[in-house]
């Protein structure tokens, strides 16, 4: 069985053993962290953080996370709603004024956090995404491919800046300065969107799926999505400096499972944590307030779409490409994630279903 470091509680065993059976099954590395009541009860990492398995993956290496940076910059937004700074019902033209050319003067901020607003495709070229001015102004010109908020279609890369752009407009700070101000610095929480250079040490780059190279592409996991004209993004892509340091606040986040399952703890915990109340209770039910439930255009799969997070039953949460996943269970007080260099293709994928089940069985015994 492959190495596992850290620490859990003994009722947790199952998942750390989940993790090192993906590492068994010929992963590179990852880590998972269980936080109940806002307490890590499971916090493990193991496997390498490079591709040539020469570097141990460390309690301090990091990822990026893909898409689950998405319920990181939710949080943001969710937080000024709690304050009163932002209406999710509101115009997004309202805090934005350019957003409303091209015919989206109705487009409703709770539209973007639920990608019902028709704005799916970044259709632009992958340098413009790392220049912030250049793609939120591109964004603000497009027509929506449909009326908001009467469909839905993964906003895969737009979201975070559609969401960041209005974060922006609000607090005069860009979503990463706003997050590690208002979320991580008051959480001590190791998780990042712009990450800067003193942390490329501990960087864990991305690794294709076994056959596939640095030209490996995102894909919707189901193959009847709605063909997109959207510009493909590689894996080569995302392990460039330049998307580091980007603040591309839907998909170039940067933290290990311990980062994640703290932040969002918060969520699962009412909207206070170790003494820090980022938002109150009502706030945080914000989050699971169902916007739309049917099938996503771009995906090609059933999704339902709460305020910025995907809702499961009872639980919420979103994954990211190649794997990574954070799952939040307010009846539990249960956060759960699960980060990864590894990337599988999609329709192979069921780590991150095994952590959380694997979750649940130590949550019995409680």
């Amino acid at each position: 069985m492959a190495d596992i470091q850290g620490s859990y509680d003994d009722l947790f065993v199952a998942v750390p053993t989940a993790l090192a059976a993906s590492l068994d099954r010929g992963d590179a590395g990852g880590s998972v962290a269980v936080f109940v009541d806002g307490e890590p009860v499971v916090d493990v990492w193991g496997g390498f953080a490079d591709a040539e398995r020469t570097v141990p993956w460390g309690r301090d290496t990091i990822v990026n996370v893909w898409s689950v940076t998405k319920t990181m910059t939710a949080l943001c937004a969710l937080v000024l709603a709690d304050r009163g700074d932002l209406d999710p019902d509101a115009p997004v033209a309202r805090y934005w004024p350019e957003f409303a050319e091209a015919g989206k003067d109705g487009v409703l901020v709770r539209h973007l956090l639920a990608h019902t607003a028709g704005l799916p495709d970044w259709d632009g070229p992958v340098a413009e995404l790392y220049d912030w001015q250049t793609a939120t102004a591109r964004l603000a010109a497009r027509a929506p491919q449909w009326e908001p908020g009467t469909a839905a279609g993964y906003h895969s890369l737009t979201q975070g800046f559609l969401v960041g752009e209005v974060v922006r407009r609000i607090t005069g700070r860009s979503p990463g300065e706003f997050f590690a101000a208002e979320v991580a610095g008051p959480l001590g929480a190791d998780f990042h969107m712009g990450l800067s250079a003193e942390h490329d040490h501990r960087v864990a780059a991305t690794v294709p799926p076994p056959g596939r190279d640095g030209d490996y592409r995102a894909s919707a996991p189901a193959g009847d999505a709605v063909a997109s004209a959207a510009t493909p993004i590689r894996v080569r892509d995302g392990n460039g400096v330049a998307w580091r340091r980007a603040q591309i606040p839907a998909a170039s986040g940067y933290g290990n499972a311990r980062s994640v399952a703290l932040v969002q703890s918060v969520m699962a915990c009412g909207g206070s944590l170790r003494g820090v109340r980022l938002l109150s209770r009502a706030g945080c039910e914000r989050a699971r307030e169902e916007q739309f439930s049917g099938e996503d255009r771009v995906l090609g799969m059933p999704v339902t779409w709460g305020l910025g997070y995907g809702i499961f039953g009872g639980t919420y949460g979103w994954g990211g490409w190649g794997g990574s996943l954070v799952m939040i269970d307010p009846a539990a007080r249960m956060a759960v994630a699960y980060v990864t260099n590894q990337m599988r293709d999609p329709a192979d994928d069921n780590r991150g279903l095994e952590i959380v089940m694997a979750a649940y069985e130590g949550l019995q015994g409680l």
